[in-house]
């Protein structure tokens, strides 16, 4: 089965996975997916990851991080450009997530950032997803 939005496919699944207290959830691989779980991880929103390779196939392994009361520190994941409707910010109009508590997740010319990068670095880009 094809999916039309493989990036909305796995924020979805790391969504549902973190609702259902899971260790770790299994995503098909692919660059821009490597640089946005980086982002997760680097904001404290998951764990770790590692690629892995299964049945051929190239998959990233997400381990979710929960605090002491067993509740996911990931609370939302929301896809804001899709394949249909792209949603494009320049550095000054770049949306705010939880009034500055969540993070943006934005693709630029310098790379896959964050928007706090993005407006420190005064670039703007493809708005990919929120998450708080």
């Amino acid at each position: 089965m094809s999916v039309s939005d493989p990036i909305a496919d796995m924020l979805t699944k790391i969504r549902n996975a973190s609702m259902a207290k899971y260790e770790k959830v299994d995503i098909p691989s692919s660059k821009l997916k490597v640089e946005i779980v980086k982002i997760l991880k680097n904001e404290g929103f998951i764990k770790t990851f590692k690629k892995i390779s299964q049945d051929g196939k190239n998959q990233i392994r997400i381990f979710l991080k929960y605090d002491e009361g067993n509740n996911p520190i990931l609370h939302g994941l929301e896809r804001m450009s899709t394949p249909g409707r792209r949603l494009y910010k320049g550095y000054k109009n770049m949306p705010r997530v939880i009034n500055g508590y969540g993070t943006l997740i934005v693709t630029t010319s310098k790379g896959v950032i964050t928007g706090r990068k993005a407006l420190e670095q005064q670039v703007g880009g493809e708005v990919i997803c929120s998450v708080w």
